[in-house]
């Protein structure tokens, strides 16, 4: 028997090595279990916490979808009013530049009316004046040659006169040496 359990003794402890492994296997195994079920809760919490975050932005993005159609046509209606008012002061700005100038045009042409009309009452004034100018000029000119002519008739009867007293002076000197010759003077 001692031989036996000598022969015995290597199967035995290695028996006993193999339960130890099992053992040792069983608890590993039970622990990886353990783990990987804690993994697995922790993924499905993580999972059910995305989930229910994507749930909350798919309820956001929803109600935001909804909305948008109702903010589009406010956006919408306050675009086409901004645009009526501006067509409105457009229009309105249009108008009053269009009587300012169409003021403007009756201002310039009663300006330019005044302006033929006092041209042509200058114009008027000037002939007058021309004509009444050129009458007095002929008038002067009539008079000058009337007051040349009887400047003139004056210088002629003076110069008549002059030769008559000459030749008085002339037949007196020449009468004076005759005079003379007859007296005996020299």
């Amino acid at each position: 028997m001692v031989v036996e359990t000598e022969t015995a003794a290597p199967g035995l402890a290695e028996v006993r090595d193999l339960k130890l492994t099992v053992l040792a296997l069983r608890e590993e195994l039970e622990l990886a279990r353990r783990e990987t079920g804690e993994a697995v809760r922790q993924g499905v919490s993580a999972a059910n916490a995305e989930i229910a975050q994507l749930k909350a932005t798919i309820g956001a993005l929803r109600d935001e979808l909804q909305e948008w159609p109702i903010r589009r046509d406010e956006a919408a209606r306050l675009a086409q009013s901004a645009n009526l008012d501006e067509i409105k002061q457009l229009k309105s700005t249009a108008g009053a530049l269009r009587d300012a100038l169409e003021a403007a045009r009756l201002g310039e042409e009663t300006a330019v009316r005044q302006a033929i009309v006092a041209a042509q009452d200058e114009i008027s004034q000037l002939r007058a004046t021309a004509s009444s100018l050129r009458e007095a000029l002929e008038l002067a000119s009539f008079s000058q040659q009337s007051a040349v002519a009887s400047a003139r008739a004056q210088d002629q009867a003076e110069i008549v006169q002059l030769q008559a007293t000459v030749r008085e002076l002339r037949e007196q000197l020449q009468a004076k040496p005759a005079a003379r010759a007859k007296s005996g003077v020299k």
